[in-house]
């Protein structure tokens, strides 16, 4: 392989917590298409301990989990990572009006069912965003 073909690290580490394990696949292929590097986990207190043992660029959670649920995950995890982004997903409408309570945690909220252009680009902006906006 020489050096022009080599493919390059531009894409984020992404550390994504959804319990549902059809939703969870569709996001991990949608951006690992795009060039990302996402890791997944079943539930809040799994993406405690993985944000514990390694460093994301980016934290794309559902918001109804069982044992942490996606709000107190951002909550804990802005407090322990300043610099991680936040992108939160939920297919309840009074769940998504909770998390727009976490305008300046979160830097942006998507409905379910979403599309994989919708997923890349909440992600995209997210990474593109000058450290400390939302």
């Amino acid at each position: 392989m020489n050096e022009n073909s080599k493919p390059k690290d531009t894409g984020a580490r992404v550390l994504i917590a959804e319990d549902n394990p059809a939703g969870r696949e569709f996001i991990v292929r949608s951006l690992a298409s795009a060039g990302h590097k996402p890791v997944a986990v079943a539930d809040g207190q799994q993406a405690l301990d993985a944000l514990a043992k390694e460093k994301f660029d980016v934290l794309v959670t559902d918001i109804v989990m069982p044992n942490v649920d996606g709000i107190a995950l951002a909550l804990k995890a802005v407090r322990l990572f300043p610099d991680l982004r936040i992108v939160m997903i939920s297919g309840y409408a009074q769940e998504r009006m909770r998390a727009h309570n976490l305008d300046a945690l979160v830097h942006r909220i998507i409905a379910k069912p979403f599309s994989l252009e919708e997923i890349c680009d909440a992600v995209k902006e997210s990474i593109s965003l000058p450290p400390g906006a939302v």
